[in-house]
């Protein structure tokens, strides 16, 4: 039950992971935000990305937010496995 729990947030967050990934793909085509499939990544993404603009993450005209949202969530996965290994620990 606790593999399952952990597999489905783990799987969760990779499916998060690749969707900012998207996000980040389509900045390299014009217009690619105001199509459907942009209007939807983009109200997936923002607010999570809004988290991380906040901190000056632009050096020499290059944007690094995407980069430092995709790292918290793997370190945000990492953590996750830790607590559930240590939670399972202690049974």
């Amino acid at each position: 039950m606790i593999y399952f729990i952990f597999k489905l947030v783990s799987n969760l967050i990779d499916l998060y992971s690749l969707t900012v990934f998207i996000y980040a793909l389509l900045s390299w085509f014009p217009g690619a935000y105001q199509t459907a499939l942009g209007r939807l990544v983009g109200s997936l993404v923002e607010p999570f990305l809004r988290l991380f603009r906040k901190l000056p993450l632009q050096f020499g005209g290059l944007d690094f937010t995407v980069l430092v949202a995709l790292f918290a969530l793997r370190l945000l996965d990492t953590l996750f496995l830790h607590f559930i290994s240590a939670l399972f620990l202690l049974w």
